[in-house]
């Protein structure tokens, strides 16, 4: 007879969402909504929430973000619901983290803690592995009176050193700093094969074409319908937390790299901004940008603000050209949630689909067809007739518009992308001229 099996009893949560109504970014952004987000990344790693609310806030308080008497309303419902972990949405000071876990007597998590939480228990890859645990480190630092309880200890120094010795705090934050540093340097080993990565691809070469949007919004989801992969895809914040990358043929025959990114999120940390470069560099090298939305979420705009922010950040870093909206297309995802495709208001640029009914996928290819299309060069080139490798070449990798055959070679109208165009110059060159 085997032994009785204790199942481990779940965690109770209440999430709290500290709400001022004149801030300038909830003009756009309806407090429900903010809170049934934070719901919704509070149940993604398995917490039970049992109470949820949104606090109006008249003015921050120093010491504990919420008033006195709004700390001891929320210090009763918190014992009367059996409480175990408090999720605040809204960035928390160590202080005032460690002033609402004494006033509530339970543990308190605030938005960032919470979403590096969910980033620690999905990355799979060694560099999404480093990258969580980078920030999260970086989050520990500031949190280190916190975090410990033995810090007014002190160690005695070595005999030939001066001065009652080192603290425990001082041990551990030096401690942290070394792990922090290696960890950089791992992760710029990381991001150097990676390098090598796409200066591989650079080599075949495909145009790459780069899924971005809101945490949620289906990338997955299309990502598997386009390429027939079974990347992990539910309906779950963050379920995506590592790049894939898959290669896609066209229905026009042109070979395309398709890549799957995180999910954005309003006010996603600054920890994680920095740490999740490496991640984000694949849209910085993508040919077309994919912005898939969730048409028929009810924050949908709001959504779309916040992913046009983060790519506006990353051009003003450097980090992609200026001009990516001239290469982005909309992916108006879930219309079968709307009434299907028809139902939703057409726009320029934009395409509506399902990614679960296939609905609209022959319209975003053909967008996507005619978006690569502009991004190509229409170029005329003169080959002899022993250049058959020339002309091969050309087939395999640009769309030949016209052949012209002569008794002594032929001319050849083709498009290329401008990085084909340089790799043919070297490969063959003097045969090449703007058409």
């Amino acid at each position: 007879m085997s032994g009785f099996e204790t199942a481990r009893p779940a965690t109770r949560a209440a999430v709290i969402l500290p709400w001022e109504k004149a801030s300038p970014q909830e003009e756009i952004r309806a407090a429900d909504a903010r809170l049934e987000e934070a719901v919704g990344l509070t149940a993604s790693i398995g917490l039970v929430v049992v109470r949820k609310a949104a606090i109006l806030l008249r003015a921050r308080r120093p010491a504990t973000l919420l008033g006195s008497g709004q700390v001891e309303q929320l210090a009763e419902a918190v014992k009367l619901d059996q409480v175990d972990v408090v999720v605040m949405d809204a960035r928390l000071s160590p202080v005032q983290q460690r002033n609402l876990e004494k006033a509530l007597g339970c543990k308190v998590v605030d938005r960032t803690g919470l979403i590096l939480d969910i980033f620690g228990a999905r990355a799979a890859t060694r560099e999404g592995v480093l990258q969580v645990e980078l920030a999260h480190l970086e989050y520990q630092r500031s949190r280190l009176v916190r975090l410990w309880t033995h810090l007014e200890r002190q160690r005695g120094g070595f005999g030939f050193l001066g001065g009652p010795g080192e603290t425990q705090i001082e041990a551990d934050r030096r401690m942290l700093d070394e792990r922090l540093v290696r960890l950089r340097k791992d992760l710029d080993q990381v991001r150097r094969t990676r390098g090598l990565h796409r200066d591989a691809r650079r080599r075949v070469p495909f145009p790459i074409v780069a899924l971005v949007g809101y945490t949620n919004a289906g990338k997955s989801t299309l990502f598997n319908a386009l390429t027939g992969s079974s990347v992990h895809a539910q309906d779950q914040l963050f379920a995506t937390l590592d790049p894939t990358m898959r290669g896609l043929r066209l229905p026009s025959g042109r070979q395309i790299i398709l890549s799957d990114t995180v999910g954005f999120i309003s006010e996603l940390p600054t920890e994680l901004i920095a740490a999740f470069r490496a991640t984000l560099e694949e849209v910085s090298e993508a040919d077309v940008i994919l912005h898939v939305r969730d048409i028929a979420h009810p924050d949908s705009a709001a959504q779309r603000a916040d992913v046009l922010g983060v790519l506006d950040g990353m051009a003003r870093d450097g980090m992609i050209d200026a001009q990516w909206p001239e290469r982005t297309i909309e992916v108006l995802n879930k219309a079968d949630l709307v009434g299907g495709i028809e139902a939703v208001p057409k726009r320029d640029n934009a395409v509506a689909i399902s990614a679960i009914t296939g609905e609209g996928v022959a319209d975003l290819f053909e967008a996507l067809d005619r978006q690569l299309t502009r991004n190509m060069q229409v170029l005329q080139v003169r080959l002899s007739v022993t250049d058959g490798a020339a002309l091969a070449w050309l087939y395999d990798h640009g769309e030949v518009i016209e052949r012209l055959d002569q008794e002594d070679g032929m001319d050849v109208h083709v498009r290329l992308f401008a990085a084909d165009r340089s790799r043919f110059e070297i490969l063959y060159p003097g045969r090449l001229a703007a058409a």
